[in-house]
């Protein structure tokens, strides 16, 4: 087992997210994860698991909420500042200056194509990243059970993202306390 790195310190939090922003634009989850986990090993997969679903609740974008959690744990508010602001420099530079480009050529047919490409692309990554995210949960039957059950509740029976949230949240946190005693 390789040794633990030492925590990060804002430079790198702000660097390595400034990376994930601009390779993982439209996209960065599985940047980030791949950043998190496998690079520069700041947190286990099943501690990055846990703190993306803790960021998943939390109003806003799961990323951006995750370089804050992520950049406050290691240094507080000064540390969510340069996890943050790496993460957003790059994609905001980049969308301004993508933005002036698609004012001027978004009408002609290959730039329309390309943008199909992406599309599918990006669903290729969020596939994947979903499957490496729920590695944890495959030795953990309680955790396949409830993910499946509120994939169902979304996906198939279509209730509303709030009310199965609402309830699947505390039924989770209740029946994983009971099958760990």
């Amino acid at each position: 087992m390789l040794p633990q790195p030492p925590p990060p310190t804002r430079r790198d939090l702000f660097l390595g997210f400034l990376g994930v922003g601009v390779c993982g634009f439209g996209g960065v989850l599985p940047w980030a994860r791949r950043m998190i986990v496998d690079q520069r090993r700041w947190l286990s997969a099943t501690e990055f698991t846990d703190l993306l679903g803790l960021c998943q609740f939390l109003p806003g974008p799961n990323v951006i909420n995750l370089s804050v959690a992520l950049g406050s744990r290691f240094h507080g508010v000064s540390g969510a500042a340069s996890a943050f602001c790496g993460l957003m420099f790059a994609p905001m530079a980049i969308v301004i200056a993508l933005g002036a480009l698609y004012a001027q050529y978004g009408g002609h047919p290959t730039v329309r194509h390309a943008f199909l490409g992406l599309a599918a692309a990006a669903s290729g990554l969020v596939l994947a990243t979903a499957l490496k995210i729920s590695a944890p949960l495959r030795t953990n039957p309680v955790g396949i059970g409830i993910a499946a059950v509120t994939l169902a509740a979304i996906a198939v029976v279509r209730l509303p993202l709030p009310i199965v949230l609402l309830v699947m949240a505390p039924l989770s946190i209740f029946v994983t306390t009971r099958a760990g005693r």
